[in-house]
């Protein structure tokens, strides 16, 4: 009786130390150019930044040219945001024939570069509940 108390203990006490802790990111776009379409953000770690599924993905209506999306159990780590106003709600990003954006995006960090995003502009830490602001 007493080797099985002591091994109901050490399994308790592995599972509370081996549990990893997840936190809240809120991510606010306050300056979308209409309240059409929607905004689709895309949470990604550095390995699936522009070359995979995200993380996490969430497609959120736009009101008053403002729109905000919650991620939920974001273990602790090295993120990117990438935000794209789907105003024809194609779920993808739309292109000129010269190859530029049609539709409005943006980045964590707001980078302000000339081509395409980088993970090194656009990361950033979470190692507590974070709000961020990206900009369109």
């Amino acid at each position: 009786m007493k080797t099985l108390f002591t091994s109901i203990i050490v399994l308790l006490i592995s599972l509370t130390f081996s549990a990893q802790e997840t936190f809240t990111l809120k991510v606010v776009v306050n300056n979308a150019k209409d309240d059409q379409g929607k905004m689709v953000y895309s949470l990604n770690t550095e390995s699936q930044f522009m070359k995979a599924a995200p993380l996490q993905s969430a497609s959120v209506e736009i009101k008053n040219r403002i729109a905000i999306a919650t991620f939920e159990n974001v273990p602790a780590g090295e993120y990117a945001v990438m935000v794209l106003h789907d105003q024809n709600g194609n779920q993808s990003m739309d292109f000129s024939e010269q190859g530029m954006p049609i539709e409005s995006y943006g980045m964590s960090n707001n980078p302000m570069n000339y081509g395409p995003p980088t993970w090194m502009d656009a990361k950033f830490t979470i190692d507590s509940d974070k709000e961020i602001i990206i900009r369109l």
